[in-house]
């Protein structure tokens, strides 16, 4: 067996170069990609954190300048100018607020109390009706018929009646001379009996002929307003009929419904049991206008234990029609007046982390947080019960920008 001849030189060394290609041709490949993510991303973003870099310096810079060129810090910007009120003495009401309904005191569908046709509708809608005041005619003929038969009936029955009286006299004669028999005495008694009975009827019916003219004639119930006709002129109208003929609202006096806490039940009822009258004043939903000015009339007489509150009622004259039956009002009850108390503006009032606190006004122009304690409201002013006292200043306007120690200047000169 002979030996192969050994490769080529050539071919030897092409073999052991072929991995060190492929090698070099990878990390080439590599250094591209790399390449191009630095350009497309990491690049941009240097030279954004750069740029902002460079820009928050500058400002940096700026604020540094200005700050040193001027020579003053934010202690030293300068007071802040506000305005600023004087804790007085005076009186302020004592008072519960509740959302309340307004309700009438009468609303009554006007029906008809007979069949028959409708002849005249004599109201027009929305129009403002007094008690007794005309508003439908049903047809009377009927009705006006039926009394005049029952006038005949009357009439007949009281000459039968007549009669049987006057024999029953006769009678009477004749049994107390043995001339007839008791039994036909007592007959003709009988017959008396029955004739009067007949009277009485005859009457009830004339009574009934004569209720039911009147029901023909149709007036208003009570004094108020009517709404919209239900039936027009022309109908045949029955005591069935549901909606009636029209509704008649109540307006004038009207009352608000309203409920208070079963806290404040003691204090009501003490002054309601006293028969001290207790002003209700109703203001419209914003309570921005004042709507009307009344008294409470009527307390509940137990709590809804559902809500946990109770029922009151107050009336108003509501000659100016300002109150709408179901129109939701807001109703202010003045329980008394507090006399001497401390009053401060509502506008100098603020809450945050010490509480209820206000900006008090120093002798040396700082402010100091003084946290107060507060009573009723009205209108403007509040009730302190702690922590200022008559002739304390406190700040009303510019307190968004103050701090405790901070200085201010008043404006126009007014503390």
């Amino acid at each position: 067996m002979t030996d192969s001849p050994p490769p080529p030189l050539s071919q030897i060394q092409e073999t052991r170069s072929s991995p060190i290609k492929r090698i070099i041709l990878f990390l080439l490949l590599l250094g591209i990609v790399g390449a191009c993510v630095w350009f497309f991303y990491l690049a941009p973003n240097e030279q954004k954190q750069s740029d902002d870099a460079q820009q928050g310096q500058h400002k940096h810079a700026q604020g540094s300048g200005g700050r040193h060129g001027s020579g003053r810090s934010d202690a030293d910007a300068g007071p802040t100018p506000v305005t600023v009120a004087t804790i007085q003495k005076g009186d302020i009401d004592i008072t519960r607020r509740a959302l309340g309904t307004v309700t009438s005191l009468a609303n009554v569908t006007v029906r008809t109390q007979i069949n028959g046709q409708l002849q005249e509708v004599a109201f027009q809608e929305g129009q403002m009706v007094h008690q007794g005041d005309f508003l439908a005619q049903i047809d009377p003929r009927p009705y006006q018929i039926a009394l005049e038969q029952a006038t005949g009936a009357l009439e007949r029955d009281q000459a039968l009646l007549k009669d049987a009286k006057l024999n029953f006299d006769r009678y009477q004669k004749l049994w107390s001379q043995n001339s007839i028999a008791k039994q036909t005495l007592d007959t003709q008694e009988s017959l008396v009996h029955q004739d009067e009975g007949n009277v009485v009827t005859d009457q009830s019916q004339i009574d009934s002929a004569q209720l039911n003219l009147t029901y023909a004639h149709i007036t208003a119930p009570v004094t108020g307003r009517v709404g919209l006709r239900q039936v027009d002129a022309g109908n045949y109208v029955q005591t069935s009929d549901v909606n009636g003929l029209v509704i008649i609202t109540q307006l004038q006096p009207i009352t608000v419904i309203f409920t208070l806490p079963e806290d404040d039940v003691p204090a009501v009822m003490k002054l309601y049991n006293a028969n001290d009258e207790l002003t209700a004043t109703a203001y419209d939903r914003a309570q921005n206008a004042k709507l009307a000015t009344g008294r409470l009339t009527a307390v509940d007489n137990q709590i809804n234990i559902s809500t946990g509150t109770f029922q009151l009622r107050s009336q108003f004259d509501n000659q100016d029609g300002t109150l709408f039956p179901n129109q939701f009002v807001n109703v202010e009850l003045k329980l008394y007046t507090q006399h001497d108390a401390t009053l401060a503006p509502t506008a100098s009032i603020q809450r945050g982390t010490p509480g209820t606190f206000v900006y008090k006004l120093k002798d040396d122009n700082t402010v100091a947080v003084q946290v107060v304690k507060l009573g009723a409201t009205q209108g403007d002013n509040v009730a302190i019960t702690d922590g200022l006292a008559p002739g304390d200043k406190v700040v009303t306007e510019g307190v968004d920008k103050l701090r405790d120690g901070a200085k201010v200047s008043v404006k126009d000169g007014k503390q």
